[in-house]
């Protein structure tokens, strides 16, 4: 009976059972098991895949050694024959011993930095955590807020500081780095590392240099405030700059000393108390002594200005960033430079207000090699360069790259080509005011005639230019100057055939042109630029056909005889026996103003040339030309001409004296002329009018006349554009002053 009845039962529970088991909350304790192991298995499979990429980018990380960890973190800038010029900074670091590093300044930076420093082996888990995921929620500051003290080393001795290179690969590399330092070194080494390498503002690595910058005394001697500010500056240095930005240094610094407080490393009394403090009090006004060559830097300084602001236009911080910068400077022929315009007797500058700017560069590929942005300066750094102003006409250097070459190149113009030396008024000049238009006139005020281009460019005379650059047409003429890295924003007009306002970077490349068979090359300072990681950068511009060869060949022909012929406008910078090719430029006063100097006053004088290595432009003047001695005399007009001889007698020390070979597509015409093989020349008529007709019938006019002041514009002569104004004028307004 009971075994039958147990029987009955059997199916009976079976039922219950499945009833049981088909409850809706049985099903989501199922369900819930199976999501909390998909998760689980979910995390594991990420963790793995996180290990091995961790493991995978650790293998690729660079090597630290002492020496990176110990060195300062100064861009530094070389030579050309790869030796150190400069490192960038106020001071040369002023490295700290860890033992005479007070402990409150440790206290400060790790509370503020990194409160389990002396806890942690290299890495953080729990800041990577919170790093991660401020990452994944898309904050700049995730991987970054990841960071311990030895972490941040390790990126200021190996990585780059750009926040374009926080990526998951530099941190992975970071902290794998992190934990072989913390292994190696003590804390107290680590703390030494960090003190002296971070930057603090100003050109300052290190804080025991930024001590004496700020308050002009050692760490030792700093108080809590004072210690404290040091400590917070770091992440931003710029900013926190107490001399500058007084405002957020305060609230940086009592940060620190807040965290120093609930760090338990000084009472709440003493930081509030430190907080109350000015953070003003006690800052220095001299920033200590300078420790650098200063005459070095003195006579790099102009081209250092330039290298800086290339940098810069690269795309680099030269002041965060660990940079090697090889430049393309000659520091002899730097030196030789500066002493010419400094320190030679063989030069006699009247006074020392009077100034210079030259600058050199290799015909072959642009590189600048030296330059002179002034001279008597004093102590200023990365003052007016005036190598690259452009606020100052170029006189008649202008005449080789806006008015004879075109015609060279354009209309195929033999050296020897017949032009008018006559009367010429400036077409469309008239006014109520002077009805007879302007008149344009040599220095002499007297005309010659019938000449040949050759005689007319070697004696520089104005009329012959302005009547070829009528020939060949303003549109030619501006597409010659943009082959040569020249151009303004307004057009040009005929008064510029006998000054342009460029600089003498950009002349010195233009001539180059001329010097190497038509190619130009736009100058530049800086050939290779390597960062901390190792990446090189190399930069070398693609040199772009301005003119042809023959066209280069006969200027060249015709420049030589500028210092050798007895008439030519300058013989004061003949080298005997080197093979050279130049252009003077004298540019007197308007006439406004020309009645309050001597008769053969002028503003301005320039030298341009080259040799078959080098080209050179040099100008000469006084920076302020409408003061009773802001003028030259005719004797120092010829002070241009003898710093660009003795510099290129140097440079030929050095180099060969080879000449020039004529191309196959010229062919020479008497004992000293040149011409295109089976080409005949184009005219319109305007270089050789008859002399009733001195205008020329296919004039246009050449926009307003007016001689009055206007600002002055100064740009950086590197991007090959000029301005469009000066002081005596705009470009548009020729006047009856003579340019030779």
């Amino acid at each position: 009976m009971d075994n039958h009845n147990s029987d009955q039962d059997q199916p009976l529970r079976r039922t219950q059972h499945e009833a049981l088991r088909s409850r809706p909350g049985s099903n989501r304790s199922g369900l819930w098991k199976k999501i909390i192991l998909g998760v689980a298995v979910f995390f594991v499979a990420c963790f793995v895949m996180a290990a091995g990429l961790f493991m995978y980018y650790a293998k690729g990380a660079p090597k630290i050694t002492h020496a990176q960890l110990a060195s300062d973190n100064a861009t530094v800038i070389y030579d050309n024959k790869g030796k150190v010029l400069t490192r960038l900074g106020a001071q040369n670091r002023d490295y700290v011993n860890r033992k005479d590093i007070p402990k409150t300044l440790k206290n400060a930076i790790v509370s503020i930095e990194d409160r389990r420093f002396y806890k942690n082996n290299g890495v953080d888990p729990v800041r990577i955590l919170g790093a991660a995921a401020a990452n994944l929620t898309g904050s700049s500051l995730g991987l970054q807020g990841a960071s311990t003290l030895t972490q941040q080393l390790v990126k200021l001795a190996v990585f780059s500081t750009d926040a374009k290179d926080r990526t998951l690969k530099v941190k992975a590399q970071e902290a794998w780095l992190a934990v072989q330092v913390d292994k190696k070194y003590s804390k107290d080494q680590i703390l030494e590392f960090y003190i002296n390498k971070v930057y603090m503002g100003n050109g300052v690595y290190g804080m025991q240099t930024a001590s004496e910058y700020y308050f002009g005394k050692k760490l030792d001697k700093l108080n809590l405030s004072e210690l404290a500010l040091l400590a917070g500056m770091p992440q931003s240095p710029t900013v926190y700059d107490p001399t500058t930005n007084p405002q957020y240094a305060t609230a940086r610094r009592n940060t620190v000393l807040q965290a120093m407080a609930d760090n338990k490393a000084i009472s709440a009394s003493d930081a509030k108390k430190a907080q109350q403090t000015d953070v003003k009090s006690g800052l220095s006004s001299t920033h200590g002594t300078l420790q650098t060559d200063t005459k070095k830097k003195k006579i790099i300084d102009p081209y250092l200005k330039e290298v800086v602001s290339d940098l810069s236009a690269k795309g680099y911080n030269p002041n965060k960033g660990v940079l090697k910068v090889y430049t393309n400077l000659d520091y002899a022929a730097q030196k030789k430079l500066y002493d010419l315009g400094n320190n030679n007797v063989e030069i006699q500058f009247p006074d020392d207000k009077f100034q210079v700017g030259a600058s050199m560069v290799d015909n072959d590929n642009g590189k600048v090699v030296a330059m002179l942005g002034g001279r008597q300066t004093g102590d200023v750094t990365f003052g007016l360069n005036r190598a690259v102003q452009t606020d100052r006409s170029s006189g008649s250097t202008a005449k080789p790259i806006m008015d004879y070459g075109p015609a060279l190149q354009y209309l195929n113009w033999p050296t020897n080509r017949k032009v008018k030396d006559i009367s010429f008024t400036y077409p469309g000049s008239e006014s109520p005011k002077d009805p007879n238009g302007v008149k344009l006139y040599d220095f002499d005020k007297r005309f010659k005639g019938t000449m040949t281009m050759r005689d007319a460019l070697i004696q520089s005379r104005n009329v012959p230019a302005i009547r070829t650059l009528q020939d060949v047409g303003m549109s030619d003429a501006t597409q010659f100057l943009k082959g040569l890295g020249i151009s303004q924003e307004k057009p040009y007009d005929l008064a510029n055939g006998i000054g342009l306002y460029i600089s003498t970077l950009q002349e010195a490349a233009a001539y180059a042109a001329f010097a190497n068979g038509g190619t130009f090359y736009k100058p530049y300072y800086i050939n290779k630029v390597v960062q901390q990681d190792g990446k090189e950068s190399n930069y070398k511009p693609q040199g772009n056909r301005a003119m042809s060869a023959s066209t280069a060949f006969m200027m060249t022909s015709m420049l030589k005889g500028v210092t050798t012929d007895p008439q030519g406008s300058g013989t004061a910078a003949n080298i005997p026996g080197l093979n050279m090719a130049t252009k003077t430029g004298t540019v007197a006063y308007p006439s406004d103003i020309a009645k309050q100097y001597p008769s053969d006053a002028a503003s301005d004088s320039w030298m341009s040339g080259y040799t078959k290595h080098y080209s050179m432009s040099v100008w000469t003047g006084y920076d302020h030309a409408n003061t009773a001695t802001g003028y030259l005399t005719q004797q120092q007009t010829e002070l241009a001409q003898l710093v660009w001889k003795y510099m290129m007698s140097y440079m030929a020390q050095f180099t060969s004296n080879d000449d020039w070979t004529m191309p196959a597509s010229v062919e020479k015409k008497g004992s000293n002329d040149y011409q295109l093989i089976g080409k005949s020349y184009k005219t319109t008529g305007n270089s050789d009018l008859d002399p009733k007709n001195n205008s020329g019938s296919a004039s246009k006019s050449v926009g307003n006349y007016s001689s009055s002041d206007s600002s002055r514009t100064n740009t950086n002569g590197t991007n090959g554009t000029t301005t469009s104004t000066s002081r005596f004028g705009t470009t548009n307004s020729p006047t009856s002053a003579f340019n030779r």
